[in-house]
């Protein structure tokens, strides 16, 4: 069973401002995760609950919710910007 993906304003906004070619590739990779279940995927140290999917040089922040078989997109951005603290 697929899971499903839902972006939180944040990510939807950043999303819709990457080039279309990024665009589409941070989509692919998304959807290959909610397929298939494995990607280039690491915890994020220290957060329980955050993990991030490697799309080239880019960082797509996310937890997965697995009472509801859900992806919870977080932030997507560069890698020189995602990890510095906001």
């Amino acid at each position: 069973m697929a899971w499903r993906i839902i972006y939180a304003r944040r990510a939807d906004r950043q999303l819709e401002s990457l080039d279309v070619s990024v665009r589409e590739r941070v989509l692919l990779a998304l959807n290959r995760l909610a397929l298939e279940g494995h990607s280039d995927v690491v915890r994020i140290r220290g957060q329980n609950e955050l993990w991030r999917l490697r799309v080239g040089d880019w960082r797509v922040m996310f937890s997965y919710e697995y009472h509801d078989l859900l992806i919870r997109v977080h932030q997507i951005q560069h890698r020189r910007e995602v990890y510095r603290a906001s």
